[in-house]
C-alpha cells in the first residue's frame, strides 16, 4: 500500500507563523488541526514548525511522510454518529531543538513568526534556575522559551512589533501566566537587561488558555482496516472524538489573528477563563467522579456500559441537571448545551474507557471535582444535594480493602479482586478503618480534613445520609441500594 506522500502530492508552501514546542498526539489533533482549517476557511496563510524540546525520541517519520499526517474524528454529535477526516498539510517541518539546534535557534528570528504553541506536559512549566542562558539550548522549556525570545528580542532590535503570542495548552491552572512568571525569573536570574523585560510586558502575550478533547492517539488495533478505507497508510495517523473546546485567556484582544469564528470552528476568546473551566471541571470530570465507582461495583466496567445501564445512565443525568447546573453561573442554555455534549461524549462507541482507569486517586478527584458542586448546592439549596452525597458513600464503598499489596489496595467485587490506586497515606487509611461499622467509618471518613480540606460532617446531616447509604450498599450491593434510593 502506498504511503500518505506518496498519494497527496499537492501541499502548499505558506510563511511560517507558529512555532510548536511538542509534536505529540493532542497538539496535532487539536491545535494543528484547527490552523490547518483556518488556512483553508480565512485569510490566515500560516504554517507551523513542530519542535521535539526533549532529547528523546524521534521525528524521522515526519521527515518521511512529507510532514503530512491524518487526523480521524470519530464519536457522536447531538446523538448521531459523526466521522471527520482531515489530512493536515500546514506543519512545514520538524526540528530537534538538542541535536539541530542552529536550525532550531534560527526560528526566532524568522519574520513571519507570530505565535509560540506549547503542550510539554503538566510537568513541563517549571522554573529550573539551573538551566543558564549559554546552553544550547537550556533544559526547561521555560528556559528555552526565554532565550527564544530572547534571541528574537536582540536580532530586532526591541521592536515591539516583533513580539510573540505565547499559546501554552499544558493543563495547569493560569498555564498562560505561570510560564510567564518562569521567563521572567530566568530573565532576572541571567541579568538580562530591563528592556527585554519591557518587550515581553509591551510586545508579547501570554495567553492562558483551556482545551478539551479526548485524543486516543494512533489506533493501533484497526490500524491496518483504516489504511484499507483511506487508501493509504499514515504511521502518523492520529484518533480522537469530534468534540473540541479551546478557551483563550489574554488582556489583549487577539482574535482578529486567529480568526477561528470565521472557520467556525469551537473556540472561545475572553478575558477570564475560570467560568469555563468551572463548568468543564464540574459537569464533565464531576460527572464522570460521581458515578464511575457506583458503575463499577454495580457490575460495569466501561464508561460506554455505564451510559447503556439505565439506573447509571439516570443517575449521572440527575446529578448534572438537578445538582450541578444548579450552582454554576454560567447562562443555562449553555450550560445545558454543554452537559448534553458530555453526554454524547460518554456515549462515544469509539472510545472504550475504563472506569478502573478513572479511578486513580478518586478521593483528591471528588475533592477538585464533585466537592465544590456538593458544598455549593448546600449553600443555595440549604439541601444535601442526595446524588452527590451517594456518590461520596460510593467512594467510600469502592475503597473498603484491608490488604495493601504492591502500593495498591485490594478492593472486591463480588469475588473478584480490584486495585485501588491512591496516595499511600489514603490507601493506608481505609485498609486500617475499611472494616468499621458504617457509621464509625463515615464519621472517620468525612472528619478527615486531609482528603477534603475541611470537616464534610458539618454539612447539614451529611454523616448521618452517607452512613444510611454505606449502610444499604453493603446490605444489598451497589445496583439495588441505587435502584432503592434512585429507582
Amino acid at each position: 500500500m502506498k504511503a500518505i506522500n506518496e498519494v497527496i502530492l499537492e501541499k502548499k508552501e505558506r510563511p511560517i507563523k507558529a512555532v510548536q514546542f511538542g509534536e505529540g498526539n493532542f497538539l496535532r489533533a487539536f491545535v494543528d488541526y484547527m490552523l490547518d482549517i483556518l488556512n483553508d476557511e480565512t485569510d490566515f496563510n500560516g504554517s507551523t514548525v513542530l519542535i521535539k524540546p526533549i532529547q528523546f525520541g524521534s521525528v524521522e517519520q515526519f521527515a518521511k511522510q512529507n510532514n503530512l499526517y491524518t487526523v480521524y474524528l470519530r464519536g457522536l454529535e447531538n446523538g448521531r454518529e459523526t466521522i471527520k477526516k482531515r489530512v493536515i498539510t500546514s506543519i512545514s517541518k520538524t526540528v530537534a531543538a538538542h541535536e539541530d539546534y542552529e536550525e532550531y535557534a534560527a526560528l526566532a528570528k524568522l519574520d513571519t513568526l507570530r505565535f509560540v504553541i506549547s503542550n510539554t506536559t503538566e510537568a513541563g512549566i517549571v522554573l529550573n534556575l539551573e538551566d543558564k542562558l549559554e546552553m544550547t539550548p537550556p533544559a526547561s522549556y521555560p528556559a528555552k522559551l526565554a532565550k527564544f525570545l530572547y534571541e528574537r528580542y536582540k536580532h530586532f532590535g526591541g521592536d515591539k512589533e516583533k513580539g510573540l503570542i505565547i499559546l501554552p495548552v499544558e493543563l495547569i491552572d493560569n498555564n498562560g501566566r505561570e510560564l510567564e512568571k518562569c521567563v521572567k525569573a530566568l530573565a532576572e536570574a541571567w541579568n538580562l537587561e530591563s528592556g527585554y523585560i519591557n518587550w515581553l510586558d509591551e510586545a508579547c502575550v501570554f495567553a492562558s488558555t483551556l482545551v478539551d478533547r479526548i485524543v486516543t492517539g494512533y489506533p493501533r488495533d484497526e490500524d491496518r482496516q483504516i489504511f484499507e478505507e483511506f487508501g493509504y497508510e499514515d504511521k502518523l495517523l492520529v484518533t480522537g472524538e469530534p468534540f473540541a473546546l479551546w478557551v483563550i485567556e489574554s488582556d489583549r484582544d487577539i482574535s482578529g489573528e486567529l480568526p477561528f469564528e470565521k472557520a467556525g470552528l469551537p473556540v472561545i476568546f475572553t478575558d477570564n477563563h475560570k467560568p469555563y473551566k468551572q463548568r468543564k471541571v464540574r459537569i464533565l470530570n464531576g460527572a464522570h467522579t460521581s458515578f464511575v465507582l457506583a458503575s463499577y461495583l454495580a457490575g460495569n466496567d466501561y464508561v460506554g456500559q455505564s451510559m447503556d445501564d439505565e439506573t447509571v445512565f439516570g443517575f449521572m443525568k440527575s446529578t448534572i441537571f438537578d445538582e450541578v447546573i444548579p450552582t454554576l453561573d454560567l447562562p443555562e442554555k449553555e450550560l445545558n448545551e454543554f452537559a448534553e455534549a458530555v453526554i454524547d461524549r460518554f456515549r462515544n462507541p469509539f472510545i472504550k474507557h475504563s472506569l478502573l482507569a478513572i479511578s486513580l486517586n478518586s478521593v483528591s478527584k471528588w475533592k477538585a471535582r464533585c466537592m465544590p458542586s456538593f458544598t455549593e448546592y448546600v449553600k443555595r439549596k440549604g439541601a444535601l444535594p442526595k446524588h452527590l452525597t451517594f456518590s461520596l458513600a460510593s467512594l467510600i464503598a469502592f475503597y473498603c480493602g484491608s490488604e495493601i499489596r504492591d502500593g495498591a489496595l485490594i478492593g472486591n467485587r463480588n469475588g473478584e479482586e480490584y486495585l485501588i490506586k491512591d496516595d499511600g497515606f489514603v490507601l493506608e487509611f481505609f485498609a486500617k478503618n475499611s472494616s468499621l461499622p458504617a457509621e464509625e467509618l463515615t464519621k472517620l471518613v468525612l472528619e478527615n480534613t486531609a482528603f477534603w480540606g475541611e470537616n464534610l460532617a458539618e454539612y447539614l446531616d451529611a454523616q448521618e445520609v452517607v452512613s444510611a447509604y454505606i449502610s444499604d450498599i453493603r446490605a444489598l450491593g451497589m445496583r439495588k441500594a441505587m435502584e432503592k434510593n434512585f429507582g
